[in-house]
């Protein structure tokens, strides 16, 4: 593609801003809606993928205050950014509320002020970026989800790093998606160990390509410090089906656990009734993100273990 820049740093950005506070909020571009706290969006060019998206990234209340300058944010990356932030750009027009729920948990002291960045799909692309591994259903027989982890190191969070003032180390960087956004998370995870101390996976789709992950899985050892898996019984809208994807969840819970991570560092949730659904996502994001930023609690009905 001609003119195309080769320097990462020069990479041509158009960017948008737009704040929102409680009892002060302004709409987003598509109308109506709008966002709690400040939303930066960034039109994103990939060599790797040799496309284009938008970046969404989040920052919280008082990150431009003049006393916060020399302040660093840990920082949660998320998969199908569209879904996200505004119901106008989301799937069947839910998304998860993330600004509204950071905002929140920032306010009552359950987690630390972060950074939120949601990377958007590739829509028709998505499952072809999504998925490390040829698959029947859906069909796919050229992936390039092996290419994600690149596409995330060196572009997306080289991009923010550059841009923000973001707190290194695994301790201080989470990633995480739904569906086959959780899968290519998982893939990310596995392929580059000791990057992601955080890892959300919701909805895994652990059946995809004859359970290959699983398979990658059972080998591994430096999983992330905190990982939250969550899936519903209710997902297929099938009861054998359905049965099948929570013992996936089970079978992941397992090999995690047997590689040393205890309640304090994996929360399972098995959502009774639960759908396959953005709604069902921004629900269960609370607990999710309390467990992967905040201090540790054992789940309700549960006593801690000395």
């Amino acid at each position: 593609m001609s003119g195309k820049r080769e320097a990462f740093i020069s990479m041509e950005e158009h960017t948008r801003s737009q704040t929102a506070t409680s009892g002060n909020a302004s709409a987003s571009e598509s109308g109506g809606y709008s966002v709690t706290g400040e939303l930066r969006l960034h039109e994103f060019q990939s060599r790797v993928f040799r496309n284009s998206r938008m970046l969404r990234v989040w920052l919280p209340p008082g990150y431009n205050d003049p006393a916060n300058d020399s302040r660093h944010y840990p920082v949660l990356y998320l998969n199908d950014g569209q879904n996200l932030f505004d119901p106008a750009t989301a799937y069947i027009g839910v998304d998860w509320q993330v600004d509204k729920t950071a905002s929140r948990l920032i306010r009552e002291g359950e987690i630390p002020p972060l950074i939120l960045v949601g990377i958007d799909n590739a829509q028709k692309d998505r499952p072809k970026e999504y998925l490390p591994y040829r698959s029947l259903h859906p069909p796919i027989l050229r992936p390039q989800g092996k290419r994600y982890p690149d596409f995330l190191l060196n572009e997306v969070m080289s991009f923010v790093y550059l841009r923000y003032r973001i707190a290194r180390g695994p301790e201080n960087t989470g990633l995480g998606g739904s569906s086959l956004g959780a899968i290519v998370s998982l893939y990310a995870a596995i392929d580059r160990p000791g990057i992601f101390g955080r890892l959300l996976l919701e909805s895994p789709s652990l059946f995809i390509s004859n359970r290959q992950l699983l398979k990658l899985s059972r080998g591994f050892r430096q999983w992330p410090e905190r990982v939250f898996i969550a899936m519903g019984t209710r997902e297929a809208d099938n009861e054998d089906r359905d049965r099948r994807l929570v013992e996936d969840v089970r079978e992941l819970e397992h090999i995690v656990r047997r590689a040393g991570l205890r309640e304090d560092r994996l929360r399972v949730k098995i959502d009774e009734g639960a759908t396959h659904t953005e709604k069902e996502w921004a629900k269960r994001f609370p607990e999710a993100l309390v467990f992967l930023f905040g201090a540790f609690r054992p789940p309700e009905g549960q006593v801690e273990r000395s």
